[in-house]
């Protein structure tokens, strides 16, 4: 099989300092359109990789991501906000990235290159085989992570990845790849753009659907959300009134005594 990093290849636009701002943003959404009909090539690697998820998570595991620079960090933000959507714990999605959490903000240097940091940082959390590691790259060639999951290969770990390159070494490793082949970025090598939208957009798909799966979604309301800030309080009142079909005066009486939405609807309708 061969090996092409199109993520690295040299876009069809040059001269990019010569452009006017509205050239510039006009080919950035022009590439950008190309996004979705690449994941939606990707859909039936998707449905198998979640099709894994979705039992381990059943069955007491927990979902990790794992990857470095833009690729870690949208592992990151994915993970952080399973908690406030579906009112999971903090310890059922979990984001790692490579240089720990300083990297989060800053770059680490030579961090991606470790061939043992990864699995270190994933045994930090007694890594098992009821949990599932998926290892995000745009290249598909980070040793961090492809060394992680190799490791989590030999203890019977359910692997997966998201990756932008096709049979990249990251793709071979993962026993369930996910690629996105997205194509060379407008601006070369920038994989936060193109890449970086395809693995949000993929992500967005793993836990969405997960949690769908896991019951933790009502109809087409987040029933378990945290009721964090005053606009998801109001969000959570609209929700009990609509379905309990009731006054507003009603429905915050209940969400003040049963603190979330599934319990407010369970506890109206007796």
């Amino acid at each position: 099989m061969t090996f092409i990093k199109t993520t690295e290849q040299d876009s069809n636009y040059n001269n990019l300092e010569n452009m006017s701002i509205n050239e510039i943003i006009n080919s950035i959404n022009k590439e950008d359109k190309t996004v979705s009909l690449a994941v939606e090539k990707a859909l039936p690697q998707i449905e198998s990789l979640i099709e894994q998820v979705v039992p381990k998570l059943k069955n007491s595991g927990r979902l990790f991501y794992i990857g470095a620079g833009t690729s870690g960090r949208l592992g990151i933000l994915d993970a952080s906000e399973c908690p406030p959507t579906f009112g999971v714990t903090h310890d059922l999605v979990i984001g790692l990235i490579a240089g720990g959490d300083n990297a989060i903000r800053k770059a680490v240097e030579n961090a991606e290159d470790s061939m043992t940091q990864g699995w270190l940082d994933l045994q930090e959390y007694n890594i098992s085989d009821k949990d599932v590691v998926i290892g995000i790259a745009a290249s598909g060639t980070t040793p961090y992570v492809i060394s992680a999951l190799a490791k989590c290969n030999e203890h019977n770990i359910i692997t997966g990845c998201i990756t932008c390159n096709q049979n990249s070494p990251l793709s071979l490793t993962a026993r369930f790849p996910i690629e996105v082949i997205v194509g060379p970025e407008f601006l070369t090598g920038s994989s936060r753009m193109k890449a970086g939208t395809a693995q949000k957009l993929v992500l967005n798909m793993i836990t969405t659907t997960t949690m769908i799966q896991l019951g933790k979604v009502k109809g087409n309301k987040m029933v378990d959300m945290q009721l964090s800030n005053d606009k998801l309080v109001h969000r959570a009142v609209k929700m009990i009134m609509d379905e309990l079909n009731i006054s507003e005066t009603e429905a915050t009486t209940l969400l003040s005594k049963y603190k979330n939405v599934r319990n407010s609807i369970t506890h109206g309708r007796q």
